[in-house]
């Protein structure tokens, strides 16, 4: 049973949860007192009475408690609302958790993921979500980790969530791998707690090994440090230890000091990238080690990279890896993305850009042949990306600082995942050949095409078309309730039209000069990402509202379109 809504403390103040359990379950509760002089409590009763009980007297923050069942069967939940608020409780087994996945059997309203059956992004189970951390391929699956709170659906305290696939798009969700520091977690006052990172796999026996930045909010000296931890089991990271306590000295940088993304080096040692800002711009650090566990040992090389552009104070979230060959080869290409934090492109309003450059890295330095924007919508954030095999595959934060703040409820997603390759001069980044799994049933091969309105029966779809000559200008209009949606190619480029009646301007959605032929637009409740050209052009944009696009109505010039297909899309 997953218990989503509570009653009101008038209708029971005892709230009793229901559910079958097999044997040797796991169960992760958060609760938290609601009066001074009693704990709050959750109890755990069969058909024999009860059993345990989990209990906390802390009336600021949920506390995190683990209790063990080891017969199966049904089992009740119990706890007094009077006395005890609740937030999350699931349950797992160990033994088959990476198979099987969390049973979510209650949430709080308020921190509960919008229900949207046809969705097919990734979304946490419950709580607020950011950054992907962590991201890569481990014991043959992918693993995605990411920022993550608990009790709600606004930024505070971080912890990493956690998920596994079998094809990047179908996700299964793990227990809470990785927690802050228990004095982060006894108030919820957005202090700080286990920030974004990497991971790599255990260089001996089975498991990874874990890279992230602790925040504590005023901690003096420094802010912000580097840890890593470990874990053999895939499920939860074990004890954190300090691996890099401190900024370099004589770089003039802010407290800035974040992000870690290690990746092995063209000369076999393992590099950390961590942005942060300097008098001289936004910085990207790069430290290496000799070690070749990646425990221990980071030294100080350099600046990678300093970016004076679009008023950037820090970068955020950098990320390096060989593009177009193996690591160690001196012609092989590297791909450098990061975020630019608090930055402003004055002819189009828009925030926070991501930046792609691609050149030449020799483990010291990093020569840049050229650069573009990752994406011309900005909601492809903090990327973080990996070399799965010889390709590299990526996933953003399906959202933007600029929209974000720590007083707003703000459900987001994660992107589609993108494959990231060289042709022909250039960085194209096109969905995950998986993509196409998605198409549950076409919609139309003939009325988009020939310039009809064509009515979608659901919120997530697939558009395809093709035009008989690039550039040829064309207008998409997407029926959105809230929004003014739509997708325009014209003598400026390409762009996504999105107005949401705001007070102001919308930022200018664009990138400049796009001539494109071939679009790919994925509409989903909530966001609108274009593949054009088969990813040299890419945008993403968040919709705040979950409301369906209702059509779609594609105006050009008569015979510019060569073909056009609308699937309905479904995991």
């Amino acid at each position: 049973m997953n218990d989503i809504a509570a009653p009101t403390e008038s209708e029971s103040a005892i709230r009793t949860i229901h559910t079958d359990l097999p044997v040797n379950a796991t169960f992760h509760v958060w609760l938290k007192a609601k009066k001074p002089d009693v704990a709050g409590a959750v109890s755990f009763s069969n058909a024999n009475g009860k059993f345990g009980e989990v209990s906390t007297s802390n009336l600021e923050e949920y506390s995190f408690r683990i209790y063990q069942v080891f017969g199966g069967g049904r089992v009740d939940i119990a706890y007094d609302t009077m006395t005890t608020a609740v937030s999350v409780i699931y349950w797992f087994t160990a033994s088959d958790v990476l198979e099987t996945g969390i049973t979510v059997v209650h949430t709080k309203p308020d921190n509960a993921p919008p229900d949207l059956p046809d969705s097919y992004h990734f979304r946490p189970p419950f709580g607020w979500m950011n950054d992907p951390n962590g991201f890569g391929r481990f014991e043959g699956h992918p693993h995605l980790f990411y920022q993550h709170y608990s009790h709600g659906l606004r930024w505070n305290t971080m912890h990493w969530g956690h998920a596994i696939s079998s094809d990047y798009l179908r996700w299964r969700h793990l227990p809470i791998f990785l927690f802050p520091s228990e004095d982060l977690t006894t108030r919820p006052d957005k202090r700080g707690g286990a920030y974004s990172g990497s991971t790599i796999p255990l260089v001996e026996g089975t498991g990874i090994r874990v890279f992230f930045t602790e925040q504590v909010q005023d901690r003096v000296p420094e802010q912000q440090i580097q840890l890593t931890a470990t874990s053999s089991d895939l499920i939860m990271a074990g004890q954190a230890e300090v691996i890099l306590g401190h900024r370099p000295d004589g770089q003039g940088l802010t407290p800035d000091f974040r992000d870690p993304y290690v990746v092995r080096g063209p000369d076999g040692l393992w590099k950390m990238l961590l942005g942060s800002q300097s008098d001289s711009g936004g910085v990207i650090l790069l430290y290496e080690t000799q070690d070749p566990t990646a425990a221990s040992g980071w030294t100080y090389v350099g600046k990678l990279w300093v970016e004076t552009r679009y008023k950037t104070t820090a970068i955020e979230c950098p990320c390096l890896l060989p593009l177009d060959g193996p690591a160690n080869a001196r012609s092989t290409r590297w791909v450098l993305t990061y975020g630019l934090m608090h930055s402003e492109d004055p002819a189009t309003g828009r925030k926070n850009l991501t930046m792609a450059d691609v050149g030449w890295f020799d483990g010291k330095k990093f020569v840049k042949e050229f650069g573009q924007e990752l994406d011309f919508g900005t909601d492809n954030y903090a990327f973080q990306a990996f070399l799965d095999g010889d390709s590299i595959v990526g996933i953003g934060w399906l959202a933007n600082w600029a929209d974000a703040t720590p007083e707003i409820d703000f459900p987001t997603s994660m992107t589609l995942p993108r494959r990231l390759h060289f042709s022909n001069g250039a960085l194209l980044t096109p969905p995950i050949g998986a993509a196409e799994s998605l198409r549950h049933r076409i919609l139309d091969r003939t009325r988009l095409a020939a310039g009809d309105r064509v009515d979608l029966s659901t919120g997530a779809v697939e558009l395809l078309f093709e035009l008989n000559k690039p550039g040829l200008p064309f207008d998409l209009e997407l029926d959105h309730p809230d929004v003014r949606l739509g997708v325009v190619c014209d003598e400026t480029g390409l762009w996504i039209r999105h107005e949401d009646g705001r007070d102001g301007a919308s930022p200018r959605y664009v990138s400049e000069g796009a001539r494109p032929y071939r679009l790919r637009i994925f509409v989903d409740y909530g966001s609108i990402e274009v593949f054009a050209d088969r990813g040299r052009y890419v945008g993403t944009k968040r919709i705040a509202s979950f409301k369906p696009v209702r059509a779609a109505h594609l105006k050009t010039l008569e015979g510019a379109v060569a073909h056009a297909t609308i699937w309905s899309l479904k995991q």
